[in-house]
């Protein structure tokens, strides 16, 4: 992707991000305190055009990702997901490596219901967010192009 990169205005995501870049996805590598493994999900902002850069749970599904779009469980979809529904083409870091992926929004219930299961075991705290929030919480899955 391109480089004309912005930041997320939340700084521990920023930090986050850059750590996990600069080290080649040797640092960064976990959320927060959590120890829970993250990855970095590189799209284009569907109002700016601009590079994004999003941390989010590791969560494999075979050479597939889920990304879960909770956003602990508010209100509304996080900005990513919007971004993603706009242009389904991203980047995703794990780690050391770099992948081409394409997302969907999952929309079959018995593939949502396994990929959430699957989520959940990873993340647990993505149930209490369901439980919080009138919303259903979008389930996508990053595919190699």
């Amino acid at each position: 992707m391109a480089d004309n990169y912005i930041p997320s205005p939340r700084q521990w995501v920023a930090d986050q991000v850059a750590l996990y870049e600069s080290s080649g996805g040797t640092e960064g590598l976990t959320l927060r305190d959590t120890g829970l493994p993250v990855i970095i999900v590189t799209n284009r902002g569907r109002k700016s055009g601009a590079i994004r850069k999003t941390p989010l749970m590791r969560v494999v599904d075979g050479a597939a990702y889920v990304l879960i779009a909770s956003q602990g469980g508010l209100p509304d979809h996080p900005q990513w997901y919007h971004n993603l529904m706009a242009d389904p083409l991203v980047e995703i870091r794990d780690k050391t490596e770099v992948f081409a992926m394409r997302v969907r929004e999952v929309t079959d219930p018995t593939e949502r219901e396994r990929l959430w299961r699957l989520a959940a075991a990873a993340y647990p705290p993505y149930d209490d967010y369901q439980a919080k929030t009138s919303r259903q919480i979008p389930v996508l899955i990053a595919e190699p192009v």
